[in-house]
């Protein structure tokens, strides 16, 4: 399995702050099966990013855990007016490792109808946006609709691995599984900040993913869609999204 969302690098952000604990994730991580893990430190208004610093952190981190799993580098870049007036100018600065794809986090106090500009504005850019935990948006999650089009849109839609398992509420869980029912969902990645809570585990949320969609998905969204992702590819599994009403069927 490919992990493209995770914050294992110490002391940059909200994610663990000694070298023991970051190992301790990693390790983890490799004896559930993930084989490639992206970390990928905020860049938001509370933390600043360092592409050259964190990378550093990379390979130093790569070389206390060993050849498994293999680290690479992106950002969990919070789409601000500031950042993206950076990316436009920088396209690559935030990007996962040497690829087109770019994690992007939307605030959870609003979401302007100018996103959808912004969005295109990066791929006019070449960048291919991958949206993170909508199902996790308190303001997506209630108008999943929006969701949909951004995949439509051409973006990715990455939702994170334990709402399918009920970590993050029961509400939160129905909105992931609404996604992955109607094709808007193409990767699951763990989003690991720690080993108490917030783990590098993929492999509960892989099952329970085929049971909602089958076993070839499932191994779409872990294997074959984010390992296209690490190695610039286009997707495998990117079918066109089966429009509904969220908000009539849950009402």
């Amino acid at each position: 399995m490919v992990d493209i969302h995770s914050h294992i690098l110490p002391d940059v952000d909200d994610g663990p702050k000694t070298w023991d604990v970051c190992i301790e994730i990693c390790k983890t991580a490799a004896a559930d099966g993930i084989t490639h893990m992206v970390a990928t430190p905020h860049a938001n208004d509370r933390y600043a990013y360092d592409r050259q610093h964190s990378q550093e952190l990379v390979n130093e981190l790569q070389k206390r855990v060993g050849d498994a799993p293999q680290l690479l580098l992106g950002c969990d870049f919070h789409l601000s007016y500031d950042n993206l007036q950076d990316a436009l100018a920088h396209p690559t600065r935030y990007a996962i490792g040497n690829t087109r794809y770019l994690l992007v986090e939307f605030s959870n106090y609003s979401v302007p109808q100018s996103t959808t500009d912004s969005l295109l504005k990066l791929g006019d850019r070449g960048l291919t946006p991958i949206i993170t935990h909508p199902e996790r948006n308190p303001i997506l999650r209630e108008n999943l609709e929006r969701v949909i089009e951004f995949a439509e849109q051409g973006c990715v839609i990455q939702i994170t691995g334990s709402a399918l398992t009920g970590f993050w509420g029961e509400r939160t869980r129905r909105a992931a599984q609404w996604l992955l029912e109607r094709q808007a969902v193409h990767v699951l990645a763990t989003d690991a900040h720690d080993m108490e809570k917030r783990v590098p585990i993929l492999s509960g949320a892989r099952d329970a993913a085929a049971e909602i969609c089958g076993e070839q998905i499932a191994d779409a969204l872990v294997e074959g869609n984010p390992g296209a992702i690490i190695h610039d590819q286009s997707l495998p599994y990117f079918p066109r999204p089966v429009g509904a009403s969220y908000r009539k069927e849950n009402s």
